[in-house]
């Protein structure tokens, strides 16, 4: 199934994407993990687009979207009205989300937020954002202000001469077969002279200044009201101990939990098993 490029103008942001299936479907968001692209889902939605009409979203500052103004910074928080504002534009009142890591944990909290709006929450590694202790705050918030005032100053994006250099570099990177490093790059980069870079703002890679901590995301994750599937790798993701997501699982009320073998990408590896597990 091939899919369909959009664009979406949102008038603070322009977020780029791709679409499959019947659009007279039940609409589906699907959103990406940090540093990735829509290309994530290139091998998943083609086997979801049986039941959903799908549209995945470049977040800001990924892939083909448009980036923030010099200065600016990438706050967490923000990314919840740049969803907000692509469910009003695609004039969909009410949907399902589909969320990998970064994306997994704005679609749970989205759902908790805006219960209204979904219809079915699913989720790849990821049930709620990670989170800090109150003794990491004030170094955490000076490590990202120092970042932040010292970017101007960092060295010009690396150029890789072929997009396979690149690919060769993401699989480095995050332990990806060729195919899964390929639906990522050829999304995630752009022609300069002498080969290509990275097309996601570099300013993505400052500390977050600021994190919940575990017993916000807690109270936070208790407001879901969507049927929600949870698939996790197996065995885990070190940043997503057993405990802490046990402990999050209990908070949703009728959550199922789906544990896989792979690694953080296996939507993009094993996407016959997430699909089947999705659409049971």
């Amino acid at each position: 199934m091939v899919a369909e490029e959009l664009r979406l103008e949102l008038g603070h942001a322009v977020l780029a994407g791709k679409r499959w299936g019947d659009p007279q479907r039940p609409p589906l968001l699907a959103l990406h993990g940090w540093l990735d692209n829509a290309g994530s889902f290139d091998a998943l939605a083609p086997r979801l687009a049986t039941r959903w009409h799908i549209v995945a979203l470049d977040l800001r500052g990924h892939g083909q979207s448009s980036h923030l103004p010099p200065g600016a910074w990438y706050h967490y928080v923000d990314y919840f009205d740049d969803i907000r504002a692509a469910l009003d534009r695609l004039g969909w009142s009410r949907a399902s989300l589909l969320g990998h890591s970064l994306g997994g944990a704005l679609a749970s909290q989205f759902a908790a937020l805006y219960p209204e709006r979904v219809e079915h929450l699913l989720l790849i590694e990821s049930l709620g954002p990670l989170t800090s202790t109150l003794e990491d705050a004030l170094p955490r918030l000076r490590q990202a202000l120092d970042q932040h005032v010292a970017f101007a100053a960092r060295r010009p994006l690396r150029v890789y001469a072929t997009l396979e250099a690149a690919i060769a570099a993401r699989r480095a990177a995050n332990d990806l077969s060729e195919d899964a490093a390929r639906a990522l790059v050829t999304r995630g980069v752009r022609a300069v002279e002498g080969g290509w870079v990275w097309s996601s703002d570099p300013r993505l890679t400052v500390v977050s200044p600021q994190r919940y901590t575990e017993d916000e995301v807690l109270t936070t994750l208790a407001g879901i009201r969507a049927p929600t599937r949870l698939v996790l790798a197996q065995p885990p993701t070190s940043y997503l101990p057993t405990a802490m997501m046990d402990a999050r699982a209990a908070r949703v009320t009728g959550l199922r939990v789906e544990h896989l073998p792979g690694n953080h990408h296996l939507h993009l590896e094993h996407a016959a098993a997430v699909a089947a597990a999705l659409l049971d």
